[in-house]
């Protein structure tokens, strides 16, 4: 018999599955602790508000989509294929966690103009997962000269995927027409680094 998930781990779930789909600010503190079934005493006393929910949130998806992604990479042949896995990662990570509409870190971005610390530290750390790992796989295809360059041409490709799914696009449309955009820029990028090398 399965174990049923703790009152936090319910937490996180309910946090996903409503905050996460209609928003941190569309979605009230009991309807999440209905969702949960837990009385508001064990979410203050696990996270303390419900920013703090939010932050611990965004963490867990966060390790969720590392390791997605990672899997992803890992199982690419060429520093080409590992550099564009960012983004059938997203299909893949999307048929496993919940149905955010778009991307949750976005997304609370979005509804927080002025985040606390933990909350702008959180989403911050999405940004630096992807910038940094980016730029570590675009060295070996575009050489230290060009990856901070290709690197920042991905991350706009990466999140106007994103914006087209929230746009209403299926994932697999938005994902495949973002593989070949990012295809597109890399051959663009060797050329200038053939045309810099000449």
């Amino acid at each position: 018999m399965t174990a049923q998930p703790s009152a936090r781990e319910r937490l996180l779930d309910a946090a996903d599955d409503l905050a996460f789909t209609q928003g941190v600010a569309a979605t009230p503190v009991d309807e999440i602790l209905r969702r949960a079934n837990v009385a508001p005493a064990t979410l203050y006393a696990h996270f303390g508000n419900k920013e703090g929910l939010i932050v611990s949130a965004l963490q867990r998806r966060l390790a969720r989509w590392d390791k997605a992604w990672q899997q992803e990479i890992d199982a690419a042949p060429t520093p080409e294929a590992k550099l564009l896995a960012v983004l059938p990662a997203i299909r893949h990570f999307r048929d496993d966690a919940s149905a955010a509409r778009w991307c949750a870190f976005l997304g609370v971005a979005a509804e927080s103009p002025h985040p606390g610390q933990p909350l702008q530290d959180a989403l911050a750390s999405d940004t630096h997962l992807l910038t940094t790992r980016l730029r570590s796989l675009s060295v070996p295809v575009a050489g230290p000269e060009f990856a901070d360059f290709l690197a920042s041409q991905l991350v706009l490709i990466f999140t106007g995927v994103l914006g087209m799914i929230l746009r209403g696009m299926d994932t697999n449309d938005a994902v495949a027409m973002g593989i070949r955009t990012a295809g597109a820029a890399v051959n663009a990028v060797h050329g200038q680094a053939s045309r810099h090398g000449a």
